[in-house]
């Protein structure tokens, strides 16, 4: 679901209820600034829907999606919030499979958030954390840190959706490491005591899942998965033979040379690049909303299969 990008110089809320209700997919003004990939309390992000619309808003953002992990429940108000403040408002989520053993996120970005089947997907994905998470607690006692799926309840919000950064927070918050990446690094990668291996949805899922809801399916944060360039090649190859479309090349953890490294891939697969800040509150994250590098003039937009 989009909600349109005003035209330069119109900042006015009412037109999006008049455009919105003429059209599921209207058209969009070329966005200045678009983010879209970030986290709210609804899944492991610090802020709420409405105050991470806010903060997109005031860093100039002006075409802005709502990503949370397996989970549609802060998409209304985040939408709301981003029409009074005029921005451009794309329903979004981002959805944990496993390809091949290796762990990665795909974001679906202008489905329809009363898809059925989509909804069926992530509420099973979300029954499913519940359970990890406990285990997770019990693989952390075992080594002599009890008390850990506990204390990480002390910092979830949604109860249906504990994370691994929900764990991260409350180990720092008791001195078990000095940040969040020392306790990824230590404790919760794969390898590390803390982790635990889940059921995640299949990369042929929630691909599915997206098309079928009417969305585009990208793959996020690409450089922090673990493969050879061989291993991202087939990766990539299956990822298009079932309808995926967008590959995130500006990203919050890509360094410089992972970013033109993915736009070499975005032409090579001639996938449509996307920019995400993957913002999860003001003290956790590698870059603010919206104040990520330019995309390269020549790649196309991700924005663009969303008219």
């Amino acid at each position: 679901m989009v909600t349109p990008v005003p035209r330069r110089g119109s900042r006015s809320p009412a037109s999006f209820v008049v455009n919105y209700a003429f059209a599921r997919n209207p058209p969009l003004v070329n966005p200045a600034n678009f983010d879209f990939h970030c986290h709210s309390i609804v899944s492991d992000g610090l802020l709420r829907p409405e105050a991470v619309a806010g903060r997109a808003a005031g860093n100039g953002v002006d075409l802005w999606a709502l990503t949370d992990h397996d989970d549609l429940g802060g998409l209304a108000a985040a939408r709301a919030a981003a029409v009074a403040a005029g921005m451009g408002f794309v329903d979004g989520v981002e959805i944990s499979i496993e390809w091949r053993g290796v762990p990665i996120h795909i974001v679906g970005l202008g489905f329809d958030a009363a898809d059925p089947a989509l909804g069926a997907g992530l509420d099973a994905l979300r029954n499913g954390r519940v359970a990890r998470a406990r285990r997770m607690g019990a693989a952390l006692a075992a080594i002599g840190i009890p008390g850990v799926y506990e204390g990480a309840l002390c910092f979830v919000t949604n109860p249906s959706l504990v994370s691994r950064a929900h764990f991260a927070r409350y180990l720092v918050s008791i001195g078990i490491a000095r940040d969040l990446p020392g306790v990824f690094q230590h404790y919760l990668s794969p390898g590390k005591p803390g982790y635990v291996d889940h059921r995640w949805a299949t990369l042929e899922e929630a691909v599915g899942w997206i098309r079928g809801a009417g969305g585009v399916a990208v793959v996020a944060h690409p450089g922090r998965y673990r493969m050879s360039g061989g291993e991202m090649g087939k990766f990539l190859d299956a990822f298009k033979d079932l309808g995926g479309q967008g590959i995130e090349v500006a990203c919050g953890s890509h360094a410089p040379d992972q970013a033109l490294h993915f736009a070499r891939l975005a032409r090579r697969y001639a996938l449509h690049a996307s920019r995400g800040s993957d913002f999860h509150g003001p003290e956790e994250s590698y870059v603010d909303l919206g104040k990520l590098p330019q995309l390269p003039e020549d790649l196309k937009p991700v924005w663009r299969l969303l008219r």
